[in-house]
């Protein structure tokens, strides 16, 4: 894998990976994908990573999978009708150009959410919420957990096609996955993580309360939050760092 990808969510990489082989035709239609043991011995990643991958590329219509045969590739697989490339998001403005689909995707989507979500993903999304906080604590950007709670949102409006497009764009829509802010350190770079963190709360809580157009108003201010903060670091160089 590239140094780039190294940075990525490892599930993101095995995607971009398997997906690569896809549209280059190494897996053609029809074809069975490696082994869950396979993909494990070749990429060096938990069998966890495995299925999130397969679940990823199914979800946008790459593979289909047969219970107890394994992932097979689909007709017309390497033909997606939508795709972002990685490399367009090292400019700041096609950044923002998708964290712009993000905030009309995910507003629907928390509005749904809190309408529809039960027990089960409200606590899948306060999981990854303590995920958040202990991460940010200690001084990290917890991507995956970011990631994480936005695909149980997704995952809560009850409908496929939010949780496909989610899983589809990945950590492309975490801008702060896509752009360097070099200029914070220590302290800073915690405040501003802390910032974001409790702008998840006030989202959690809407949904955990079942406030559609609260849920809503939440990931609207926290969206368009990013937005600004992605314009007014625009000076920095953008980059597929996620640090």
């Amino acid at each position: 894998m590239t140094a780039r990808r190294r940075r990525d969510p490892l599930a993101k990489q095995l995607v971009d990976a398997l997906a690569e082989r896809i549209s280059g035709g190494q897996y053609k239609s029809g074809d069975r994908l490696p082994s869950e043991q396979d993909l494990i011995d070749e990429f060096g990643v938990s069998r966890t990573v495995v299925r999130e991958a397969i679940a990823n590329l199914k979800a946008v219509g790459m593979v289909s999978t047969r219970q107890g045969l394994g992932a097979f590739v689909l007709r017309d697989a390497a033909i997606l009708p939508f795709r972002i490339e990685e490399s367009t998001l090292e400019a700041v403005n096609e950044a923002i150009s998708v964290l712009e689909v993000r905030i009309s995707l995910e507003s629907e989507a928390a509005y749904l959410a809190a309408i529809r979500r039960d027990d089960s993903q409200l606590a899948r999304m306060r999981e990854a919420l303590d995920t958040m906080t202990a991460a940010v604590e200690a001084g990290e950007d917890a991507i995956d957990a970011d990631l994480a709670f936005h695909s149980a949102i997704a995952a809560a409006t009850g409908n496929k096609h939010f949780l496909a497009l989610f899983s589809y764009l990945g950590s492309l829509l975490i801008p702060r996955a896509r752009v360097r802010y070099g200029h914070l350190e220590g302290d800073s770079r915690r405040q501003y993580l802390r910032r974001i963190n409790d702008e998840h709360q006030t989202l959690y809580a809407a949904i955990e309360r079942q406030d559609p157009e609260g849920a809503r108003a939440a990931i609207r201010l926290h969206l368009n939050g990013s937005r600004d903060r992605l314009r007014a670091g625009g000076d920095f160089k953008a980059t597929a760092a996620t640090g």
